[in-house]
C-alpha cells in the first residue's frame, strides 16, 4: 500500500477534479433517446480538453473511455448503439489520468422518469457509499468501511456484489488494498494518511449473483434485476478522509 506524499496529493486532486467534471457534463446528456457511444464521446472530449486521457481507454483491451452500464448490467459496459429509453437507469464509471495519476469515480442515474423501486435502489447505493466513508478513519481497520456498507445496504432488501470490490488508487488505476464492501469490522490494515482508496458498493436489487456476458466485459445480474454502482477516490488524512473526485 503506497501513501502518497503532498505533491502527488495535489495531482490525484487535479484528476479527481476533471472525473467530476466528467461526470457533471453528462448529467446535462443523460435522457431519452441518447445512444451509450454519444455519453463515451462527450467523456472523452472533456477528459481530453482538460489535458489528461480516459484511463479505461484501452485498459485490458476495453474499447471505451468510460464504462456505460444499463438496468441489469453492473459494471464495465461497452459503449455503443444502445439507446436509453424513459425509465431506464445508468451507471457511468469514469476515470482520468492527469500527469500520470488517476482519479475513478462512478455514479448511477435515472433516465427519465424512473420507477420509486429504482429510485429507492439508487438512494440507498448512494447513502450506503457515505456510510462507509464514514469509517475512513486514521488508525482504524480497512474493513470497517465494509461492513458499514454492507450493515447499511442488507437491511433494506438489497444485495451486496461479492466478486467487485474497491481498491488503492495512483500512478495504477487499481492498487492495493483492496476493499470489499461486506465483511465483519476491526479487520485488514489500519488506515493511514496518504492512502488513496475507491471506494465503490454495487448493489443489486435482488440477489447478488452476477456474471459476464460473451463479450467478457459487460457484468450482469443473474437474476436480470436492477442494480447500482457509486463510487468517490478518497484520501485519508490526518483527521478523516477528503473526497478527490469532486469539483
Amino acid at each position: 500500500m503506497i501513501c502518497k506524499t503532498d505533491r502527488e496529493l495535489d495531482i490525484m486532486r487535479e484528476a479527481g477534479k476533471i472525473v467530476a467534471l466528467t461526470h457533471q457534463e453528462l448529467q446535462k446528456h443523460i435522457k431519452p433517446g441518447v445512444t451509450t457511444q454519444q455519453l463515451d464521446d462527450i467523456a472523452d472530449k472533456k477528459i481530453r480538453d482538460h489535458g489528461a486521457t480516459p484511463s479505461f481507454k484501452g485498459y485490458g483491451g476495453f474499447s471505451g473511455s468510460i464504462c456505460v452500464s444499463v438496468n441489469e448490467e453492473l459494471v464495465h459496459g461497452i459503449p455503443g448503439t444502445r439507446t436509453l429509453k424513459d425509465g431506464d437507469i445508468i451507471s457511468i464509471d469514469i476515470g482520468a489520468d492527469y500527469n500520470g495519476y488517476h482519479g475513478d469515480s462512478a455514479w448511477t442515474y435515472p433516465v427519465g422518469t424512473i420507477s420509486k423501486e429504482d429510485q429507492r435502489l439508487l438512494d440507498v447505493t448512494e447513502a450506503s457509499l457515505f456510510k462507509g466513508l464514514d469509517e475512513a478513519v486514521p488508525k482504524e481497520r480497512l474493513s470497517n468501511i465494509s461492513h458499514a456498507i454492507q450493515s447499511y445496504v442488507e437491511p433494506h432488501g438489497f444485495s451486496i456484489v461479492r466478486e467487485y470490490v474497491g481498491h488503492g488508487v495512483g500512478q495504477e488505476l487499481h492498487e492495493d488494498p483492496q476493499i470489499p464492501h461486506f465483511g465483519p469490522p476491526g479487520k485488514g490494515p489500519r488506515l493511514k494518511p496518504g492512502m488513496v482508496l475507491a471506494v465503490e458498493p454495487m448493489v443489486n436489487a435482488g440477489e447478488r449473483y452476477v456474471h459476464t456476458l460473451s463479450d467478457n466485459w459487460t457484468v450482469v445480474t443473474t437474476d436480470g434485476k436492477n442494480c447500482a454502482h457509486f463510487e468517490h477516490t478518497i484520501a485519508i488524512t490526518n483527521t478523516g478522509y477528503e473526497i478527490l473526485t469532486q469539483a
